[in-house]
């Protein structure tokens, strides 16, 4: 049990602030889609399949405004959009390997509900 005067008594602001961001629904996805490069809406749509367009939008202008993402717009024709991370949004990627990991590890359907500490 921490005491009140320990560090982890409260949590830090910033801390809680990153945990909506990337735990916001559908942005931890998007973060780990676009691990893999660069996508286009339609590819990131065909990606994240149970994501309407309408919230894949939205959460792809929240991202970009917290210098997550960058929307890149290719003067063809017909225009083409594409959006890859930042260096600030790929300095996430051991973060979200890690979750991945553990998602694996304890969420998956054939994971353990309990597992003994150490183990």
């Amino acid at each position: 049990m921490s005491s009140p005067t320990s560090p982890r008594a409260s949590f830090c602001p910033h801390f809680q602030k990153a945990i909506e961001l990337v735990g916001k629904r559908w942005s931890g996805t998007i973060l780990r889609a676009l691990m893999d490069g660069p996508r286009r809406f339609s590819e990131m749509s065909a990606h994240v399949t149970e994501v309407s367009d309408r919230s894949l939008s939205m959460r792809l202008k929240e991202l970009e405004a917290e210098g997550l993402v960058t929307r890149r717009v290719e003067p063809t024709s017909p225009v083409s959009v594409s959006y890859e991370l930042t260096d600030k949004g790929r300095d996430l990627e051991r973060a979200i390997a890690e979750v991945e990991q553990w998602a694996h590890d304890w969420v998956a359907p054939d994971a353990p509900a309990v597992r003994a500490k150490g183990a």
